[in-house]
């Protein structure tokens, strides 16, 4: 340790070496060993009275040395994924140390050991490309066309799987957004499985699910070492295992700026480099990426790549969310059933008509995952033959209509869909209606004839049905 330092100083970095979780490194402008803590030791198996005193080099790869290019450049780093030996995966900080007088004596490297956590990412990974895998084969030994497991006859479904299958043939980058639960990476398996790809990997990265360290292991994999008794050729990235097929980046809006950057060469050079590599990989690969956010209002903030937007914007697929589709819903309900009463081993129970039209009256702000979620739930619940609207509102908050967001509509309750002999098809179709119309009121702010004009009906036929489902707007209109 540097003589210099007083004896108060040496008690607190005394102290220090036994508490610290993460290896710390101090050196001197020669590259001298001052400081090693018993974190290091564990790390890289290494003994303080080994290395202290003694050039690091020889103990590392000079080139491998984050804390010896510290003394050339000056320039400190923060959180970045770094690679110090072939078995060791860190994320480091590091800075250079100055004396009073502002000359450089040295720099100090603080590493956080995430080898384990890249080897159970590794694990996951190769799982998921497995299962992944083992989907598209099932799905390629039927018939089908793979858009039909996309639910729904609404307009604005239709459109989407319309526009959907078109691009599908095409080796097109396709942006597909919509919000949160909403069906997004459904569509992109669809897609590339009606593709011309469909006989190559599928592979999906939830660029909002990685640790910042691991982003670029991730994406661009790494050269040979990896970990002791690992595969010798290195590490596939998931840009190089999509090699032929599609590599789908869901929630793309995640990515940080430095992978936007990379990623944008990957597109326009069609190839890779792995980390500790300098040999460039062809790759033939379409993108199909998602996102829930704005990526045009990120790209006017300053947080997304413009270039890199129009690269995955050539064509735009845009998934409606539940609200806008609610004719839907009994048929994706009626799905959820069947599903969940086979998967639970469970007679399947018929629905109340009063279950519908509570369904009808909710805002779904989780989209089709949470109704899926609610109805899995209504089935492991309800023990009965039949589920019920009170089985419904012990789980499920549906006397908030349209939760979540400000409503101007007062609604009386709609007593003709209680009445008993009435058809549940009927009762279905009557909410759908009364939600249609509070629709059109809320996006006309109360306009009635601008409302009666979006739903293709006149201005007297609107004031009957307001009438008759109890709807009045808090105006002065009219």
């Amino acid at each position: 340790m540097d003589p210099r330092m007083d004896k108060q100083a040496r008690y607190f970095l005394e102290v220090l070496k036994y508490t610290s979780n993460e290896a710390i490194t101090m050196v001197n402008v020669e590259g001298e060993v001052l400081f090693w803590n018993m974190a290091a030791e564990r790390t890289y198996q290494i003994k303080q009275e080994e290395i202290i005193g003694r050039k690091i080099k020889d103990f590392f790869r000079q080139e491998d040395l984050v804390v010896l290019k510290m003394l050339e450049t000056e320039q400190p780093v923060r959180s970045i994924y770094h690679r110090p030996r072939p078995d060791k995966h860190v994320l480091i900080n590091s800075a250079p140390v100055y004396d009073d007088e502002g000359r450089l004596i040295g720099a100090i490297a603080v590493e956080q050991d995430i080898s384990q956590l890249v080897k159970l990412n590794e694990e996951l990974s190769d799982a998921s490309l497995q299962l992944d895998q083992l989907k598209s084969a099932v799905s390629q030994n039927h018939a089908e066309s793979p858009f039909s497991r996309i639910k729904g006859k609404s307009r604005a479904i239709q459109e989407a799987i319309q526009l959907a299958m078109k691009v599908a043939k095409t080796d097109a980058t396709v942006l597909i957004t919509g919000e949160s639960g909403v069906g997004k990476e459904l569509f992109a398996r669809a897609i590339h499985e009606a593709s011309l790809r469909h006989h190559k990997p599928f592979v999906p990265i939830n660029c909002g699910a990685i640790p910042l360290a691991l982003f670029e292991s991730e994406l661009f994999g790494y050269e040979a070492g990896a970990f002791t008794g690992a595969t010798k050729e290195g590490k596939k990235g998931k840009i190089e295992l999509a090699n032929g097929g599609t590599l789908f980046l869901d929630e793309v809006g995640e990515l940080p700026m430095e992978m936007q950057v990379k990623l944008l060469r990957v597109l326009q050079e069609r190839e890779v480099y792995r980390i500790g590599g300098t040999k460039p990989i062809p790759v033939n690969i379409r993108v199909l990426a998602a996102s829930n956010r704005n990526l045009e209002q990120m790209v006017a903030e300053g947080s997304f790549r413009e270039d890199l937007y129009y690269r995955l914007n050539v064509v735009s697929l845009s998934i409606p969310p539940l609200r806008e589709r609610l004719e839907d819903i009994p048929e994706l309900v009626q799905m959820f059933v069947n599903e969940f009463a086979a998967k639970y081993q469970k007679p399947t129970p018929s629905l109340d008509s009063q279950v519908i039209a509570l369904f009808l009256q909710y805002h779904w702000p989780g989209n089709i995952r949470q109704l899926r979620n609610v109805v899995e739930r209504l089935i492991i619940l309800t023990d009965g033959n039949q589920i019920n609207q009170e089985d419904v509102r012990r789980l499920f908050p549906v006397a908030e209509t349209k939760a979540g967001r400000p409503s101007a509509l007062v609604t009386k309750p709609m007593t003709h869909l209680a009445t008993v002999n009435q058809h549940p098809l009927q009762a279905e179709k009557a909410a759908l209606e009364k939600q249609r119309i509070e629709q059109a009121l809320q996006e006309t702010y109360g306009n009635k004839s601008a409302a009666a004009k979006k739903l293709g009906i006149s201005r007297a036929t609107l004031y009957k049905k307001l009438k008759a489902y109890g709807i009045s707007w808090k105006t002065n209109e009219d």
